[in-house]
């Protein structure tokens, strides 16, 4: 009997890379592996030790390279498969995550003469420092009522591409001339794969501001005289559609991973927008949350709208056929991390050692005894900024409450349902726009803590459902890989043989949900007080701490 036709799925997160093996017709996931980048985020200096800025967050290409190389293999071998059974591979990555290059895809910071320049590095999704140059291109773009400007809720965040290759531009020139192509990470891995940049539809439309064009060489010009060739000379390449074969693997390609050489490489994706068909979300009002360092909230409609401080809108972003949204928030899971590093005293820490418990277990456990309220705290989640909806990364965290009774679970759940608040001004804001909210479907890491969980059932008065796979983005970026190799006509087809999620598995609770609608009230107030204009204290906080370090 001939061996079933396998698929690989490979994730590159923050912090590591997971490939996944699995089965075409089922979706069965074989076997899986991780690999950490062994340089992590560069967020406070280079590899040499030279020291960045605040704000900043760099990572190493080769690092990426480095899963191709030990964690395909290694969920080959946890398989226990032939990988000639394997007829394609498919990736997916953090967006926007930039690499200036070569033509021939070299990144920049592999050459002697920038090796000690920031610059030349990956400028990963949670570099920040590109603001000034975001507000400029928002300020322009508003007064010249640029038409494409409305198809990202107003706002363009310091996080895209336009931003961050501006910034590129002003501060290090020589590494802006030097570079032939400004490339998505999620572009440049598939090159590496397929010896082929394929520029994908997906990171195009969401982070390069590509709607049925780019901004215009007169616009660009505007903000920068220099800066008016960027679409020309350092962006634009042909588009690749999601599911589109890129190309064959090449043999250094099959050397690195131990695949065949020639099997399908499927065109680059977005982490949280492959997510949703493998979680079966690909219908209107099925809203997915890959929730994990941050969350990104991306969604299907029918209808085109405007939806204030969305990340994007793009025709078939997500799926073919239908309107894909994106929103998000900066930081989720790396605030619950700095409080238990940063914040927690040494006895909670001993404590959940002798237990055999994590730190976030033993908060989680202590805090999920209290009523709603009972710590009397309310807290900010933006201390990686705001993505969605005020798109200002110079926003900043705040808790309010404390006293000197005040202990680390009740600072913990404050912040656990700041998280669930910032996802339920995302939420309203589309079912204002006539964009209605049916189901929350949750995906990443995060969906392991049920008392997180509950909060969101609770805070959005939504049903929770949960992505029956523990590897989401890879799930779906093996199921763009099997649509790639024709083993499905659409990513419609493999998501209904693939998919899986596990439908209502938390509900509102009705007395929770009319606490937290108190609570709620509260967040609005702080989030419109610190977001809309009416105190800028962290914006000047931000520039005093640029100005105290000679920035």
């Amino acid at each position: 009997m001939a061996s079933d036709p396998l698929v690989v799925g490979v994730d590159f997160g923050t912090l590591s890379g997971r490939a996944v093996v699995v089965r075409v017709r089922d979706g069965l996931e074989l076997g899986t592996a991780v690999h950490d980048y062994r340089h992590g985020v560069l967020d406070r200096a280079l590899p040499d030790g030279r020291p960045l800025p605040p704000d900043w967050a760099l990572q190493v290409p080769q690092d990426y390279v480095d899963v191709l190389r030990h964690a395909v293999p290694a969920a080959l071998a946890d398989a226990g498969v032939d990988p000639a059974d394997v007829i394609g591979i498919g990736t997916d990555f953090t967006a926007c995550t930039m690499v200036p290059v070569k033509a021939d895809g070299t990144p920049l910071n592999e050459l002697p003469e920038f090796a000690d320049n920031p610059h030349a590095y990956v400028k990963l999704w949670k570099h920040h420092a590109a603001q000034p140059q975001a507000d400029r291109i928002n300020h322009l773009a508003s007064l010249r009522g640029e038409s494409w400007l409305p198809r990202y809720g107003g706002l363009i965040s310091s996080e895209w591409e336009f931003a961050k290759g501006l910034q590129l531009l002003e501060e290090a020139p020589e590494v802006y001339a030097a570079m032939d192509h400004w490339v998505e990470a999620a572009d440049w891995i598939v090159w590496q794969l397929a010896g082929t940049y394929v520029r994908n539809a997906c990171t195009a439309g969401y982070k390069g501001i590509y709607q049925d064009g780019y901004p215009s060489t007169d616009f660009l010009q505007a903000l920068n005289p220099d800066f008016g060739g960027f679409v020309a000379d350092k962006l634009d390449h042909p588009l690749g559609q999601l599911g589109d074969r890129a190309g064959g693997l090449t043999e250094q390609a099959a050397e690195w991973t131990g695949l065949t050489p020639g099997i399908a490489v499927a065109v680059g994706n977005v982490d949280a927008h492959v997510t949703a068909p493998a979680a079966r979300a690909v219908e209107p009002g099925q809203m997915v949350a890959i929730m994990g360092t941050s969350t990104c909230h991306v969604m299907n409609a029918d209808i085109l709208a405007d939806v204030p401080g969305m990340c994007g809108v793009v025709d078939g972003g997500i799926v073919p056929g239908l309107w894909g949204y994106e929103s998000g928030q900066s930081g989720v899971g790396d605030i619950f991390a700095w409080f238990v590093e940063h914040n927690v005293p040494a006895e909670y820490h001993e404590q959940a050692k002798a237990r055999g418990l994590s730190v976030h277990e033993l908060l989680t456990e202590l805090s999920s005894h209290q009523r709603i309220g009972e710590h009397g705290l309310i807290a900010l989640d933006w201390h990686s900024g705001n993505r969605s909806v005020l798109v200002d990364h110079e926003l900043s965290g705040v808790v309010v409450g404390q006293t000197l009774a005040t202990r680390a679970e009740d600072t913990y759940r404050a912040l656990l349902e700041a998280t669930a608040y910032g996802t339920r001004v995302i939420v309203d804001s589309y079912t204002d726009a006539g964009i209605p909210v049916t189901e929350l479907v949750i995906a990443g890491g995060l969906l392991r803590n049920p008392l997180l969980m509950q909060i969101y059932a609770d805070v959005t008065n939504l049903p929770l459902s949960v992505i029956g796979s523990e590897q989401g983005p890879a799930l779906g970026s093996a199921m763009h890989a099997a649509v790639a190799a024709k083993a499905y006509d659409d990513i419609h087809a493999a998501a209904k043989a693939m998919g899986s999620v596990k439908r209502g598995v938390y509900l509102p609770i009705p007395d929770n949900v009319e606490a937290y609608e108190r609570m709620f009230v509260e967040y609005q107030e702080l989030h419109d007080y610190f977001g809309r204009g009416a105190n800028e204290v962290m914006h000047r906080l931000k520039a005093r701490r640029r100005a105290a370090k000679g920035e």
